[in-house]
C-alpha cells in the first residue's frame, strides 16, 4: 500500500514493501513493456508499409498519361517511414525514462531481486527497428533514378 510521504525528499510516495504493491509494481512494469511493444508494431507497420508503397509504384509500367503527382508514392512512402522512425524514437525515449523512474524514486523496495536478473529485449528489437528505419529511409532518399 502506497500512501502520501511528508518527509522523504524526492518522491511522492511513501512505499511499503508488501506482496500487493511488489505485484502492483510488477504489473506496472509489464504494463509498460507491452506500450513499448505496441509502438514497435506500429513503427514496424509504418516503416514497412512506406517501403512497400515506394517499391509498389516503382515497379508499375508506365501510365499513358502523365501522373498529377510524378513523385507522389516516394514522397508518401519517405513520409510513412520517417514517422515510424520518429515515432520509435520517441516512444524509446518515454520508455527510457518511465523505465528509470520505476527503478528509482524510492521503489527500490519493490524491485528486489528483478533489477539485476530481469532484462528486457525490446530496446535491443528497438534499436535494430531504428536503425533499419533509417536505412530504407535514406535507401528511398537516396536512390538515382
Amino acid at each position: 500500500m502506497m500512501t502520501a510521504d511528508s518527509g522523504h525528499s524526492g518522491s511522492r510516495f511513501a512505499v511499503e514493501a508488501t506482496a500487493n504493491s511488489h505485484f502492483a509494481w510488477i504489473r506496472t512494469r509489464l504494463a509498460l513493456e507491452n506500450t513499448f511493444l505496441a509502438w514497435v508494431r506500429t513503427a514496424a507497420s509504418l516503416i514497412g508499409f512506406g517501403f512497400t508503397i515506394v517499391q509498389f509504384f516503382e515497379r508499375l509500367p508506365p501510365l499513358k498519361r502523365k501522373p498529377l503527382l510524378p513523385g507522389g508514392p516516394r514522397d508518401l512512402g519517405l513520409a510513412l517511414i520517417l514517422a515510424g522512425v520518429i515515432a520509435l524514437g520517441v516512444a524509446a525515449l518515454q520508455y527510457r525514462s518511465i523505465n528509470q523512474y520505476l527503478r528509482n524514486n524510492g521503489f527500490e523496495v519493490l524491485v528486489g531481486a528483478l533489477d539485476g536478473r530481469y532484462k528486457s529485449a525490446t530496446p535491443a528489437l528497438a534499436v535494430l527497428l531504428f536503425l533499419i528505419g533509417l536505412f530504407a529511409f535514406f535507401t528511398v532518399f537516396f536512390r538515382l533514378s
